[in-house]
C-alpha cells in the first residue's frame, strides 16, 4: 500500500470486491449523467467509478498524500479532484447529481445536513455510514431511534436501508457495523410552511423527546393550539408528515 491511513480524518478502506460492486450497482439503478465521489481515500470505490460511461466524474478528498496516490494509480483523475474538505466546498456541478462514498462516521451527519442543503441538485445519494446512524436516518416514528436526523432527512428524501458491511471488510476494521443507504427525493413534497421554523419545531420536539410535545414545544404555538390533543404525545411518536402539519399551525413571529 502506498498510503498511510489517517486516524484523524476517520480513515477505514474498503478492501471488500463485493462490497464495492454491490455499492456500484445500487448506483446504477438510477440514471446519473453528473457524479461526486466523497473521501476516495485509496480508490477502491473510485476503480469503478472511473468505468461508468457517459458520466461526469469529480471526487472530493482533502489528504493530499492519497491525491497523490489517486492521481498517480488512475492519470484519468488529474483534473477531477476537488482538494478541500466536503463540509467547506461549493456545490461541484450546474444542474442534478449524484453523491457516493463510504463516509467519514466522525463527519457522517454533517455530510447528510451539507446534502440536505444541496437538496435542489442532489438526485440520488448513496453512503456508507455506521450502522447505528443509518439506522437512525431510516428510521419510523415509534422507534427508539427515530429522532433529528430521520425526521429533517425524511422530510425531503425516501431512505431505502440496503445492506450492512462486516468490519473485516474494512482496513483497519472499525470497531463498529457499517451499512449502506440510499436516499431518493420524495415523490410527493411534504409542503412545509417554511423550513427554518421547520427545522426549528423537530429540534427543539427531540430536545426533551422524553416529554410530551406540549412541554417540549410550548413556547412555539398559541395555547389554543397546544390545547390539541396532538401535543400529549412525545416526539418519538409523530410522522414526518405530522410534523409538517404542525409546522403550519406555530407562531408567527
Amino acid at each position: 500500500m502506498m498510503y498511510t491511513l489517517k486516524k484523524s480524518l476517520g480513515q477505514h478502506f474498503l478492501r471488500d470486491e463485493n462490497i464495492c460492486r454491490k455499492i456500484v450497482d445500487a448506483l446504477q439503478q438510477h440514471p446519473l449523467k453528473k457524479l461526486l465521489e466523497v473521501g476516495p481515500g485509496g480508490g477502491a470505490l473510485t476503480k469503478y467509478l472511473i468505468e461508468i460511461e457517459g458520466i461526469e466524474l469529480k471526487a472530493v478528498e482533502i489528504d493530499a498524500e492519497k491525491v497523490a496516490y489517486l492521481e498517480k494509480t488512475y492519470p484519468i483523475l488529474a483534473d477531477k479532484i476537488i482538494r478541500e474538505s466536503f463540509l467547506e466546498i461549493d456545490i461541484p456541478f450546474e444542474g442534478n447529481f449524484t453523491v457516493v462514498g463510504n463516509f467519514p462516521y466522525n463527519i457522517s451527519s454533517q455530510i447528510l445536513f451539507k446534502v440536505l442543503d444541496w437538496r435542489e441538485h442532489v438526485e440520488c445519494m448513496i453512503g456508507m455510514f455506521q450502522k447505528e446512524v443509518a439506522l437512525r436516518i431510516a428510521a419510523k416514528e415509534g422507534n427508539k431511534v427515530y429522532g433529528v436526523l430521520s425526521v429533517l432527512v425524511q422530510a425531503f428524501y425516501e431512505v431505502e436501508y440496503l445492506f450492512e458491511v462486516h468490519e473485516q471488510c474494512f482496513t483497519p476494521p472499525p470497531k463498529v457495523k457499517s451499512a449502506v443507504i440510499r436516499l431518493l427525493p420524495r415523490r410527493t413534497p411534504l409542503g412545509l410552511r417554511d423550513e427554518k421554523s421547520f427545522f426549528l419545531l423537530v429540534k427543539t420536539a427531540f430536545n426533551q423527546r422524553r416529554k410530551t410535545l406540549r412541554n417540549a414545544v410550548k413556547d412555539l404555538f398559541d395555547p389554543e393550539t397546544l390545547a390539541d390533543e396532538v401535543f400529549n404525545r412525545r416526539a418519538e411518536q409523530l410522522s414526518v408528515s405530522e410534523f409538517a402539519e404542525l409546522n403550519h399551525r406555530m407562531k408567527r413571529k
